[in-house]
Formats: C-alpha cells, sequence, structure tokens
C-alpha cells in the first residue's frame, strides 16, 4: 500500500494523506466523458493496448469529469483478480484435510509442507511482482497474473483426482498457488497510481480487503463444492476446477475493461534505499508477527480443528459438508481496516503493543483450556486471536509512513518530505512480502513441534514469546523514545 505525505501548512509537521480505508468513500461519476481537456493539465490520450497518456489524478477537473469512472472500473477488477489470487493462494491448506479420506498416505510432515510451500513462493514472488506493473502495465499484467492462476488451479485438480500421484509432483504443483500471494504487490502497485492522495486509503483499503476475503471464501465454499455431488465422499478435484471459470472471467475482465498508464513507474532505488533503514527491519518484524500470523494462522486452521476435533472438522448441511475454519480469516479480514482506524486515534505503536498483548494472552488461554475438550471454546479463542492480528495489521502497517518521516535516516538528515513518501512508499512494498513469509514459519514450527515432542503445545509457547518479544521491541523503539525525545506518539 502507498502511503502519501505532505507538509500541514500550520505547523509544518509531515501529516498522513492515505488515511484509514473506511474513512472516505468514492463515488461513481456514471456519466463520463472518456476524454476531457483541463485548464492546467493535458487533455488524456488514449493509445492502442489500452494505454492512457497524461494521467493526472490530482488535476480535480480530469478527476471528476473522467478519472474517477475509470480508475473505479480498474479498481473493481483489480479486486476481483486479487481476490482470486487468495483464494487459489490458500488451496492447499483447505485440500490438505480431506487427503487421506481420498486415499492418499503423506506424512503429518509433508501434510505441513503443502500447506507452508504457497506462502513461501508467494511472499517470495511479492518483490518482483511490485515492479512488473510499471514494466509492462497494470492491465496487461493483471491478464497474465490472473492467467497464471491457472497452473495451480488446473494443477490441484490434477493431482488430487490420483492417489498415486508422488508427494514431489503435489508439492511443485503446491508451490505454483504461490502465484496467487504474488499478486497482492502487483494489485496494490496498479491501483496506487490511479487514485489520488486524498482517496488512496479508501481504494487501497478496498483492494487490500477484497484480496483477503478470498482466504474465507475459499475456506468456506471449497468444502461445500467437493461434497455437493458427491454422496458419502468427496469430489476432491472440484477443489481446482471450481475456480478455473471465475479466472478466465478476470482475465477477460481485465483485458476488456482495465487500462495501462504510462505516468506508472517504479522506484528500485528507492526500494534499494529502503533496504538500508533499520527501521525497515524493526518493522518487517512486527509485520510477521501480524500479518504473518494471520495469513500462517488461516493456513493452518483447518488442519489443526481436524487435528484437535476431528468431529468438527467438517459439518454435514444437508447434503453438503461445511468447515468453520473460513470464520477465522474472515474476522481477520474485517478487523485490519479498524486496527489502522484505532491507530490513527490512539497511535499506531500503542495499539500494535496491545495487539500482541491480546495476541499473547489469548495463545495461552487457549493452550491451558485445550484440556477441557471444548471445541467451540476453542473456535471462540481462535477468532479472537485471528480478530487481533488484524487489529495489528492495520496498526502496524499505520506506523511504517510516520516512522519514516521522523525517524528514519533520511528524516534526521533532512530529506525532504518527497524523499521520505518515496522511501515509505518502497518500506510498505517491502515489509508486506516479509511479513507474508510468516505464512511459511508458523506452519513450519507446528510441524517441527509435533515432530520433536508428539504435541502442537510447544509451537504455541513459542508464539507467546515471539509476540512478548515483539511488544517488547515495539514498545521500546517507538513508545519509550517517543517519550525521552518528545516527539509524539507513532
Amino acid at each position: 500500500m502507498t502511503v502519501d505525505r505532505s507538509a500541514d501548512a500550520g505547523t509544518g509537521n509531515s501529516v498522513d494523506i492515505d488515511t484509514d480505508p473506511l474513512r472516505e468513500g468514492v463515488s461513481s461519476s456514471a456519466g463520463a466523458q472518456p476524454v476531457t481537456r483541463t485548464t492546467d493539465a493535458p487533455a488524456l490520450e488514449f493509445r492502442p493496448g489500452r494505454w492512457i497518456a497524461n494521467w493526472n489524478a490530482e488535476n480535480k477537473e480530469q478527476w471528476e469529469s473522467a478519472g474517477r469512472a475509470i480508475a473505479r472500473r480498474n479498481l473493481n477488477w483489480s479486486i476481483f483478480a486479487e481476490f482470486l489470487g487468495f483464494v487459489v493462494w490458500q488451496l492447499w491448506s483447505i485440500v490438505v484435510v480431506q487427503l487421506p479420506g481420498a486415499g492418499f498416505n503423506f506424512t503429518t510432515s509433508e501434510i505441513f509442507w503443502l500447506i507452508s510451500m504457497p506462502s513461501l513462493v508467494g511472499a517470495t514472488l511479492r518483490i518482483p511482482y511490485t515492479f512488473m506493473v510499471p514494466r509492462f502495465g497494470g492491465r496487461n499484467w493483471t491478464i497474465v497474473s490472473a492467467l497464471l492462476l491457472l497452473i495451480p488451479a488446473i494443477g490441484l485438480g490434477l493431482c488430487v483426482s490420483n492417489p498415486e500421484t508422488p508427494f514431489g509432483v503435489m508439492l511443485l504443483v503446491a508451490a505454483l498457488a504461490g502465484f496467487g500471494g504474488g499478486n497482492f504487490a502487483s494489485s496494490m502497485a496498479n491501483i496506487t497510481f490511479f487514485y489520488p492522495a486524498r482517496e488512496k486509503g479508501w481504494a487501497l483499503g478496498l483492494n487490500a480487503a477484497g484480496g483477503n476475503m478470498g482466504a474465507a471464501v475459499a475456506q468456506l465454499a471449497v468444502p461445500i463444492a467437493i461434497t455437493l455431488l458427491a454422496v458419502g465422499s468427496v469430489n476432491l478435484p472440484m477443489a481446482g476446477w471450481m475456480w478455473v471459470p471465475f479466472i478466465l472471467i478476470a482475465a477477460f475482465g481485465a483485458w476488456k475493461y482495465m487500462d495501462n498508464l504510462t505516468s506508472a513507474k517504479g522506484d528500485v532505488a528507492g526500494s534499494i534505499a529502503a533496504l538500508k533503514e533499520p527501521h525497515l527491519w524493526i518493522m518487517a518484524l512486527l509485520y510477521i508477527g501480524t500479518f504473518g500470523s494471520f495469513i500462517g494462522f488461516a493456513g493452518v486452521f483447518p488442519k489443526l480443528i481436524k487435528d484437535y476435533f476431528p468431529a468438527f472438522s467438517s459439518i454435514g448441511v444437508g447434503t453438503v459438508a461445511l468447515s468453520l475454519a473460513f470464520l477465522g480469516p474472515l474476522v481477520g479480514s474485517l478487523a485490519r481496516p479498524y486496527g489502522g482506524r484505532m491507530a490513527d486515534r490512539m497511535g499506531g505503536a500503542r495499539m500494535t503493543v496491545a495487539s500482541f498483548t491480546a495476541m499473547a494472552i489469548i495463545t495461552l488461554t487457549m493452550i491451558w483450556t485445550l484440556p477441557l475438550k471444548s471445541f467451540w471454546l476453542f473456535l471462540v479463542l481462535f477468532l479472537m486471536l485471528f480478530t487481533a492480528s488484524g487489529f495489528g495489521n492495520g496498526a502496524t502497517y499505520r506506523m511504517i509512513p510516520i516512522i519514516f518521516a521522523t525517524s528514519s535516516r533520511a528524516a534526521k538528515a533532512g530529506a525532504s518530505t518527497v524523499e521520505t513518501q518515496r522511501l515509505a512508499s518502497s518500506a510498505l512494498g517491502l515489509i508486506s512480502a516479509i511479513g507474508a513469509y510468516g505464512g511459511f514459519v508458523i506452519p513450519q514450527v507446528l510441524n517441527a513441534s509435533n515432530g520433536a515432542s508428539g504435541s502442537y503445545t510447544p509451537a504455541f509457547y513459542g508464539f507467546v514469546g515471539a509476540y512478548v518479544l515483539m511488544l517488547i521491541v515495539c514498545w521500546a523503539f517507538y513508545i519509550r523514545n517517543a517519550n525521552r525525545n518528545a516527539m509524539g506518539h507513532v
């Protein structure tokens, strides 16, 4: 997500312009004309291949007459494509719990590798995906990135149709699901070029929320689809095949209705400069704890329910099976924008510390109540954990532009607002990529714990320790130092 900052005319202090996505709305302009001339900007120029030149979202006349309608159209199709990216990214976390019933004989360790591999690849792809929009065009890359989702979707359908499929092949196809994780970075990079600073928060908030919801929808829809027409069994290949028509619609919609902007430029130099800032690595650690927990637990939640409470792994509703695992990513996705809003009011650092405190307490409570063998208590506590991580996602992300504007090496050396904004924008993309590695770390820590002790409990105690460490780091760098330097809370 890109956050723009400008100087407050009254104080000279840097203030946020890209605000919480719930704060502003975006109205439609149904009667907008395709081309408009403005008094202070060149007319939009439409070129072959759906390229648009002279785009300037900050020009109010251009924006109101034509730009808003174009941006909204691109946003709608971007949300749909990114939504499907998250769906594909999460498919293996849903399918693995059904593999034994379909005749596959994989070890617990192999199952966890199938869960975690998409996150490993997806997190890694987020970095190069960020630069694909400036290189190929937002519309063009959305078409390509959507069509790439066909490979893991169809591959999954083929792999799970034959119980003799080697584990190595299954792992490769699971890794290709990482294409879906990479889509987030290119989608967010593309949409930020379309919107003016005053509406970026709303647009990027919708784009991010639409993507995150894909994890919840997949965990709700797949169990229903694979049991709908399979009486007494499961039609596991349907988990992949059911998304093929939607992927084709997304690619067609991007081809037909989206646009490329000649003004979309990459910033490799800004990313390299951001990597040299110590605050990037501190915030990346915190984001692994918040977003990494969200995506990591979203991946393992169906497996944990299956292992701890097998009777509740699949709940029969008529002729279909329903998994309650979708509730986790659902509440986590919905909580994220509210975390950003509360960070605006209370301070991002305070909200992040509060989130880590809640996550540590909730995890401890879950560990200590497991002997009660109450599924509903387990479910409620895990939903609280997802909610706390969602609040932390929003709060942590809101801290980044403020930190780079006030506390980075560049800011302390007297860099301009434009330069600190550039660093913050690059840092946001890099931190989102690093945070996604939590989706790999959490399943592998649980796997190692189970292999060493036969229990997941040591892993959960390790997560508690990590949350405590992260809240101390956040307090030490962004609350204690703020008090000492009287610079205000981040």
